[in-house]
C-alpha cells in the first residue's frame, strides 16, 4: 500500500486501509509525525503534513467570516470547525476537511453524544486549501473519465454535500471556487463560481457572506 506523502513509502497493514482509518488503528502502523493527518482517497492513504501559516491563514478567514455573519444576526444559523473527521463509510473514503460549516445545532449535538464524526447529510458546506504536492487531491479528477481516480471533490459530490469551497493556491490558478449542486449519480458538482485572488468571494444563500481575498497569495515556488 502507497502512503503518498514525502517520501512515499510501503507499509503491510493487517486491513485495508480504510477499515484501519475507519476503526481509529491506522495511526498505529503509521508512526506519523505530530500534526501530520491521514487520509483515505481513492482506496489510498494520503498524508499531509502540518499546515503551513499561510495555510492556516485562509482557513481561519474564511471561518472568521461565518462569524462576523453570527455576531451580525443572532439567528444565523452556520458555523464551522477546523480538522473534523468525515467518514463516507458507503464508499470507503475517509476525510479530514479544512473547514466543516453546518448548523451550530448538529455541532452542539454531536459534542453532546460524544461522536468522533459528522455525518455527510449534516453538512451544508466543506472547505479544502490546497497544498503542494497534494493539491490534485482536492480538486476534480482529471484526465481520461474511465481512468480517472477519485478526489475529495468526487467524494464530496457523491455523498452529496450541497456546497464545496475550494481555495487552490496554485500560483498558476490562485482562484477561489464554489461548487454547488452535486449529482451523486455521476460523483460530480454541476455548477462552480470561481473568484481570482484579490476579488471578494460573494457566498450565496443560505450563507449569504462575503470573504476579502485582498491579501491572499499563492504559494511560493522554490
Amino acid at each position: 500500500m502507497t502512503i503518498q506523502t514525502l517520501p512515499s513509502y510501503r507499509a503491510a497493514l493487517p486491513d485495508t486501509p480504510y477499515a484501519l482509518w475507519a476503526s481509529g488503528e491506522l495511526d498505529d502502523f503509521l508512526h506519523l509525525p505530530e500534526g501530520s493527518r491521514a487520509e483515505i482517497i481513492g482506496g489510498e492513504i494520503v498524508v499531509s503534513p502540518t499546515p503551513t501559516v499561510s495555510h492556516g491563514n485562509l482557513v481561519h478567514y474564511i471561518a472568521r467570516a461565518i462569524d462576523r455573519a453570527r455576531f451580525a444576526d443572532p439567528s444565523y444559523p452556520w458555523t464551522s470547525r477546523q480538522m473534523m473527521t468525515l467518514n463516507l463509510a458507503g464508499f470507503e473514503q475517509g476525510y479530514v476537511p479544512d473547514l466543516i460549516v453546518a448548523e451550530d445545532a448538529v455541532f452542539e449535538t454531536a459534542g453532546d453524544a460524544d461522536e468522533v464524526e459528522l455525518r455527510p447529510d449534516e453538512i451544508e458546506l466543506v472547505v479544502e486549501v490546497t497544498s503542494k504536492n497534494l493539491a490534485a487531491h482536492d480538486r476534480p479528477p482529471a484526465g481520461d473519465r474511465a481512468r480517472r481516480k477519485p478526489t475529495k471533490w468526487w467524494g464530496y459530490a457523491r455523498v452529496g454535500i450541497p456546497y464545496y469551497l475550494l481555495v487552490d493556491r496554485d500560483p498558476k490558478i490562485a482562484a477561489t471556487t464554489l461548487f454547488s449542486i452535486p449529482d451523486q449519480g455521476s460523483s460530480a458538482y454541476l455548477h462552480r463560481e470561481s473568484w481570482e485572488f484579490g476579488a471578494t468571494v460573494r457566498l450565496p444563500e443560505p450563507f449569504n457572506i462575503e470573504i476579502d481575498t485582498a491579501g491572499w497569495r499563492p504559494w511560493q515556488v522554490r
